[in-house]
């Protein structure tokens, strides 16, 4: 499953972006999604860069597995996740 979250309305509003960052990050991790795609816009970057200092504060980056950058266009990430399986009472090994 695939989210997106498309800041172009919100770019200046800098309370709402973190709370829309929040909200996207919870609901990948309730809905077990493995990416978010962000789009911040390419416009002079600042936007990009808050959002990259949101997702490498150290609460929000235990959440996600990793970060990648849209090589082809810039002004776009996409934030990916991974539910490990369950292990189960096969998975825990001798006790």
């Amino acid at each position: 499953m695939k989210l997106k979250l498309d800041l172009h309305d919100i770019f200046n509003k800098g309370h709402e972006i973190d709370r829309a960052l929040r909200g996207i990050i919870d609901e990948a991790i309730q809905k077990k999604a493995t990416l978010v795609e962000i789009i911040p816009g390419k416009g002079s970057g600042a936007l990009k860069k808050k959002v990259i200092r949101f997702l490498d504060q150290k609460e929000i980056k235990q959440l996600y597995h990793r970060v990648e950058k849209d090589g082809d266009n810039w002004g776009r990430l996409f934030v990916h996740f991974r539910f490990d399986a369950p292990t189960g009472r096969r998975g825990r090994g001798r006790q």
